[in-house]
């Protein structure tokens, strides 16, 4: 299966973005002041728990989908090379 250019760059870029907000957002939990994540006692809440299920579960989704993005991205510079000759100039 080929992927054009837009949906490759789309695909990387959607991986990077979730890289970074999911990222930011276990950061933030994990820093979390107000008694949502944590008790008094400073146990993880349930609150905590499924945040972080879901933050995992969407890096891991972004992970794969920015994979998906960068092996189309790879894919069509390898095409664009040429006249589909290798590196030598050699016709494959």
């Amino acid at each position: 299966m080929r992927l054009s250019r837009t949906a490759s760059w789309f695909l990387l870029a959607f991986g990077v973005w979730s890289w970074f907000i999911w990222v930011s957002f276990v950061r933030n939990l994990w820093k979390n002041g107000s008694g949502l994540a944590f008790d008094a006692a400073g146990d993880p809440t349930t609150y905590f728990w499924v945040h972080l299920t879901l933050a995992v579960s969407s890096f891991l989704l972004g992970t794969a989908v920015g994979v998906i993005g960068l092996r189309g991205v790879l894919a069509l510079r390898r095409g664009s090379r040429g006249d589909g000759a290798d590196a030598e100039g050699t016709p494959a």
